[in-house]
């Protein structure tokens, strides 16, 4: 009987700290913040730059050498290379609230 007076209020303080230990590390998680968005949405707009500048380079190289073969890489005007690029472009309008 002494024992159950010891374990059961051991066991109820044990369960409540493991339970308040765990929602303290669940809201001290890393969480994508508005900076992050921010550098993400810059980092797309730059890759689509990088793309497009690829095309123009790719392009004149091919004007000026007959035997040149482009990499295969996404194709600018393939409708299954551009599904996923417009579903991420919906998702960030979406997310700044002026949907396309």
């Amino acid at each position: 009987m002494e024992e159950a007076v010891f374990f059961i209020p051991l066991f109820l303080m044990g369960t409540i700290w493991v339970v308040l230990h765990y929602m303290t590390k669940w809201k001290t998680a890393p969480t994508i913040t508005a900076d992050d968005e921010v550098l993400l949405e810059e980092l797309y707009n730059l890759a689509k730059r990088l793309d497009e500048r690829m095309d123009t380079v790719e392009r004149l190289v091919a004007s000026d050498s007959p035997d040149f073969a482009p990499a295969r890489r996404l194709i600018p005007d393939l409708e299954k290379d551009n599904q996923q690029l417009r579903e991420l472009e919906a998702l960030i309008a979406e997310k700044k609230g002026t949907r396309a």
